[in-house]
């Protein structure tokens, strides 16, 4: 049966939400409750507090987690499902607060490159071109207004297929790598383009282009890998204000789910919890003609296909 999970203020309260059967429940009841029943034969385990400390023993949740799903799937119930919370009791934040990483992959979809040269052509990368946002500062929850930063005139969406890893792995290779991923989601990599056509002696300035304050909405659900049969095949839309500015398929990107963490493997340990974000296909706002950035009263929204939808408001 598939489930969804998220990280939500219900009542004021931090609250693990489990999206399944098209009902919202928090975690943490409905683990009370099937262990008062004796329901399942689940192993005695006091409620995780976080998702964090649900991707740092990823194996074990998963399983614990997969049968919670199949008996809320089951006919235990008479028609009638355990304690639910309702939508409008939900305030979402970003799923994981904090990940020990925020990897971010730049110029990763053919027809991105295309747009951003103006036409003129570039070269595909040979290997993924990554960056790092901090995580204490930068994600934020589906629905959770984005304050446009102060320093720029030129803030710019970014929608991405979002990557979180559930096991600690250094040097995968080939099915290795996949293997380590324990769900995905929905990402937003907002940035600022004034420095593109001017940037410094040493290069663009990454912390000024990326690193500001709410860059980084993410969720509102991270969806299992099981439930994502290929993450090479997703529709990925992102619309302000009703409009559809971007339309692509995660098949259009130059280095797969895979190639990505076999690469970001070879340099660095991944750990639970880890966040790559894909980068993102055309339609952005830099380069459309006339140019649109954000502007205050704007909202974004952001869907790939079976993961959900990231709603963004803009304000100043």
């Amino acid at each position: 049966m598939k489930y969804q999970l998220g990280t939500a203020l219900v009542a004021g309260r931090e609250s693990i939400i489990l999206y399944c059967r098209d009902a919202f429940f928090d975690l943490s009841s409905l683990l009370k409750l099937v262990q008062s029943k004796q329901a399942l034969s689940l192993e005695r385990v006091n409620p995780p507090v976080s998702l964090m400390e649900v991707m740092e023993r990823w194996p074990f949740w998963k399983g614990q987690l997969a049968s919670i799903a199949d008996w809320l799937a089951g006919d235990s119930f008479a028609g009638t499902l355990p304690a639910q919370v309702g939508a409008d009791q939900l305030s979402w934040r970003a799923p994981l607060l904090y990940p020990h990483k925020l990897i971010c992959i730049g110029t990763n979809y053919k027809d991105h490159i295309l747009e951003m040269s103006g036409g003129a052509g570039m070269k595909l990368p040979a290997y993924p071109y990554s960056f790092l946002k901090p995580t204490t500062t930068t994600l934020i929850g589906s629905g959770e207004p984005f304050t446009l930063p102060k320093y720029a005139e030129f803030t710019d969406y970014e929608a991405e297929l979002a990557v979180v890893i559930g096991q600690r792995a250094r040097n995968v290779r080939g099915d290795e790598a996949l293997h380590i991923v324990a769900g995905y989601s929905v990402f937003n990599d907002l940035s600022v383009r004034d420095w593109i056509t001017k940037p410094a002696p040493v290069g663009i300035d990454w912390v000024l282009s990326k690193a500001f304050d709410g860059s980084a909405p993410m969720g509102p659900f991270i969806t299992p890998a099981e439930f994502v049969p290929d993450p090479q095949n997703l529709l990925i839309t992102l619309s302000v204000n009703g409009q559809v500015k971007q339309d692509s398929n995660t098949a259009n990107m130059v280095f797969s789910v895979r190639e990505i963490i076999e690469h970001l493997a070879s340099i660095m340990t991944l750990e639970p919890g880890d966040v790559i974000a894909t980068g993102t296909p055309a339609g952005v706002g830099y380069a459309r003609r006339p140019q649109e950035p954000l502007r205050p009263g704007d909202e974004i929204a952001i869907e790939i296909e079976g993961l959900g939808r990231l709603e963004t408001p803009v304000q100043s």
